[in-house]
């Protein structure tokens, strides 16, 4: 714990228990989202799925990336990361995203949706599981991309909740969370652009995971950008 800089942050006018809960269920978000896209990685086969399978593991990497620049600053102000892993994911800031399951034994081509939350979502955010059941019992998987594009949008709405909270009053927590909010939003964007919904300007990371407005808060260098 920093006791000094807590005290500052205390002194400012924030309450302090509130913020921590709030980086605790982002940092959650973070961990289940770069779970759930490794799995999706994995399964981005074919030919759309190549094109789809850099701009996930750019995606995936730069997640975690947020979640281990999180996690000092969730410690300095005197919180901790619960201790089973099934607390912690239940009360992740975002809703997960399941991939289908297929079943390829025996030749057999049936595809079963098991796609949902384990906590939290909006109703927009449940609109868009809603038309991924659909999509893929109809043996299209495209659609999950639209909840893909949702996790993005949750994360923004949630780093701009902490930025709004933090601004003028805790300089560090709000700078991190600037970065990261600057990171996600370009995800959504690439997302979002796959999708057909307009261009977004994005261009190939130098390098995948390279996040290069966080990786300065990361306590382990990421070993990209000659760090």
């Amino acid at each position: 714990m920093a006791k000094v800089a807590q005290q500052m942050v205390e002194q400012s006018g924030i309450d302090v228990k509130e913020l921590v809960e709030k980086l605790v269920r982002a940092a959650a978000a973070e961990f289940t989202t770069y779970y759930y896209y490794t799995i999706l990685r994995a399964n981005a086969i074919g030919i759309e799925g190549e094109g789809l399978k850099e701009i996930i593991e750019d995606a995936r990497l730069e997640d975690r990336n947020h979640f281990e620049a999180l996690v000092p600053r969730i410690y300095e102000l005197g919180g901790e990361l619960p201790r089973d892993i099934r607390d912690f994911s239940n009360v992740a800031a975002c809703p997960d995203a399941y991939l289908p399951e297929r079943d390829r034994g025996n030749g057999n081509e049936s595809t079963s949706a098991r796609v949902g939350f384990t906590s939290g979502g909006t109703e927009e955010a449940k609109q868009a599981i809603s038309e991924v059941k659909q999509g893929v019992e109809q043996g299209n998987i495209r659609p999950m991309l639209q909840v893909l594009v949702e996790a993005e949008r949750c994360a923004i709405r949630v780093y701009t909740d902490i930025c709004n909270m933090t601004f003028g009053k805790d300089h560090r927590t709000y700078e991190l969370s600037l970065a990261i909010l600057n990171e996600e939003i370009e995800h959504e964007a690439w997302f979002s652009e796959f999708l057909g919904e307009g261009p977004s300007g994005h261009f190939r990371r130098g390098a995948p995971g390279e996040s290069p407005y966080t990786s300065r808060f990361l306590v382990v260098p990421n070993g990209h950008n000659g760090k």
